[in-house]
């Protein structure tokens, strides 16, 4: 069964408060959900059209893991806490393998 990765990319951040208390929620929700978190924050590198921001990169055993991961309610509660304090762009993409 191929993995799941939810990426994240923040555009902009609007309120580190609410920002550190989306983290402080969000981080165990997704590990408790089943995922890795393989890079947050850190360096990124852009190219051709792509824009040097803030990313996340969280791996899930499925496809549909990634999917619940994100629409449980204790992730859930977590954005509900960011409350407009970033703009981000959030998607679940299936792997290869």
């Amino acid at each position: 069964m191929a993995k799941g990765y939810l990426v994240g990319t923040y555009r902009s951040v609007r309120d580190p408060e609410k920002l550190a208390a989306y983290g402080k929620l969000a981080k165990p929700a997704l590990e408790a959900a089943g995922g890795r978190i393989l890079a947050r924050g850190g360096r990124v590198t852009a190219f051709e059209s792509g824009l040097a921001e803030r990313t996340v990169l969280v791996e899930y055993p499925s496809y549909d893991a990634a999917v619940a991961a994100y629409e449980s309610e204790a992730y859930q509660r977590a954005v509900a806490v960011l409350d407009g304090g970033a703009e981000r762009d959030v998607r679940v993409v299936e792997g290869l393998d």
